[in-house]
């Protein structure tokens, strides 16, 4: 298993940031332009906790730089709150299991956002590729939330 853990402090209400990480013009603005998810109609924001489906939410295909599809993606959220985070724990054709857990916390001018993440790649020799490219993709969407929110410093 792959353990990866990515932090930013964000000059940006938590509420926002809520509202940003949950719909998937949001997710597709921090892959953006490495990565595309695409996902239904009717999925463009993530579930409330009272309407989690047991199961798959939908299935997304991964587009790189938003043309080339490279997987397919199983999402199935686990949980939605209590408080601003989400538990997603899916499979796609590339991953076994890819655990991801975001959380938006209040702190002095703005919000911190973490995401964790478990990924159990379906070919284990593919671990330490998968380890860098995970990291890199998710160190550049922290990068374009400093971008779009600004970065709290101190």
């Amino acid at each position: 298993m792959i353990d990866l853990r990515v932090e930013s402090r964000l000059a940006a209400a938590p509420d926002a940031l809520w509202q940003h990480a949950t719909s998937m013009a949001g997710v597709n603005f921090e892959l953006m332009p490495l990565v595309r998810m695409t996902h239904p109609d009717d999925r463009a924001r993530l579930p409330d906790a009272g309407e989690l489906p047991d199961g798959v939410l939908f299935r997304s295909w991964l587009l790189a730089f938003g043309v080339l599809p490279f997987d397919r993606h199983a999402l199935c959220l686990r949980r939605v709150g209590p408080g601003m985070r989400f538990d997603e724990d899916s499979t796609s054709w590339l991953q076994r299991r890819w655990i991801h857990h975001r959380r938006v916390e209040p702190v002095a001018g703005g919000a911190r956002v973490i995401d964790e993440l478990r990924i159990e790649p379906r070919l284990r020799i593919a671990a330490p590729l998968v380890r860098v490219l995970v990291a890199q993709l998710f160190d550049h969407r922290h990068r374009r939330l400093r971008q779009r929110f600004g970065a709290l410093t101190g």
